[in-house]
């Protein structure tokens, strides 16, 4: 006679960065980018099905509990495994939070809730609660039962605000003035303004799509060669090797030479997001913003996942930064920013580039 099933689960502990998905919302019919929540605490509840009795005592504390979980120092994240819970219009989206559909276990997987091996089964789960830091670390583990539930909730309530939290860390970005001279920043505005721009997309897997609730600006593709000649010797001389020098990468590409413009007349704004997530776009490096003008307020580069701290290149200086960091244009309250917004990356990432590779998002192993 055969022995039980041992199963192999992964393993996460307490300090692991916790493993970025992209699932399908109940009651929502597009894909959910796990990442784009950092920048606030976060408790996933993986309970398998609404269905079972601890399940359904975890959702009604969280009902008890609901005006903590605002969505923005705080937001929640059921995972359930069961597809009939997709039917189940308490599971809809609401502020603050969202249920995920993991039919095929792909997320409870990778968080060690499911077993690696064999076929996903309600049987073998490891229910439990997970909490979150700005960073998307993980920072406290309670089991899905009577006790762990209550802890959970006593924990939460523990919490500095998000903008306190690992207070003193420095945002890993670069500052560089006078990249720009203030004759050419004049020169690159009067381009922009001879046309006004077009409405920005965003790029998502196969396709540029319209969100003016959370991008709002206007951009104009430069095609003369000599100003676009004039703009890459500056970032070659005066950018790149600062980045060599403080990041240790030498750049030898420039992708998207464009000038772009946030209007607080269109309440321009850019919500939160990273720079390199979908396989268009995953050879991109480092992003550089550079302003041409400083006569406005607001349109500050935040880092939601470091601080709250607001970043403003000077006139004609830039700030450089990961694409992997998540970032956001404030809304403009005053005037108009202009800036020019290049991407520079390598020789390796431009072989990724040519093939638009997808990047593996599951990145359990970082």
């Amino acid at each position: 006679m055969a022995g039980p099933v041992s199963h192999r689960f992964e393993t996460l502990f307490v300090g692991d960065l916790a493993p970025w998905f992209r699932q399908l919302c109940i009651g929502q019919d597009h894909l959910f980018s796990f990442d784009m929540v950092a920048g606030r605490f976060v408790v996933l509840c993986f309970y398998g099905s609404a269905r079972e009795t601890q399940a359904q005592q975890a959702l009604a504390r969280l009902l008890a509990h609901r005006a903590m979980f605002d969505g923005q120092a705080l937001a929640f994240f059921g995972v359930s495994c069961d597809s009939a819970d997709e039917a189940n219009a308490d599971l809809a989206p609401a502020a603050g939070v969202r249920h995920f559909a993991d039919k095929d276990g792909a997320i409870s997987r990778a968080y060690g809730v499911a077993p690696r091996d064999g076929a996903m089964d309600l049987a073998d789960l490891r229910r439990c609660w997970l909490v979150l830091d700005p960073r998307l670390r993980i920072i406290a583990t309670f089991p899905l039962n009577d006790a762990g539930t209550a802890s959970v909730f006593h924990f939460l309530g523990t919490l500095p605000t998000p903008a306190l939290y690992g207070q003193g860390t420095n945002t890993p970005v670069l500052a560089i003035p006078g990249v720009f001279e203030p004759e050419f920043c004049a020169r690159l505005i009067g381009l922009h303004q001879a046309t006004g721009g077009t409405p920005s997309g965003m790029q998502t897997e196969g396709a540029t799509v319209a969100d003016p609730g959370f991008k709002r600006r206007r951009d104009v593709q430069l095609t003369d060669n000599a100003m676009i000649a004039q703009i890459q010797t500056r970032i070659f001389r005066r950018v790149v090797p600062e980045i060599r020098h403080v990041f240790q990468f030498n750049a030898t590409r420039l992708e998207r030479l464009i000038l772009a413009v946030y209007d607080a007349a269109e309440a321009g704004r850019f919500g939160a997001h990273r720079d390199n997530t979908v396989a268009a776009t995953a050879h991109r490096r480092f992003a550089v913003s550079i302003n041409l003008n400083d006569d406005f307020d607001g349109g500050s580069l935040v880092f939601p996942e470091y601080s709250r701290q607001e970043f403003r290149p000077s006139l004609g200086g830039a700030l450089v930064f990961s694409c992997s960091l998540l970032h956001a244009v404030t809304p403009m309250t005053r005037g108009r920013r202009y800036a020019c917004l290049p991407f520079v990356y390598d020789d390796d990432a431009a072989a990724k580039r040519r093939t638009h590779a997808a990047p593996t998002y599951f990145n359990s192993a970082v």
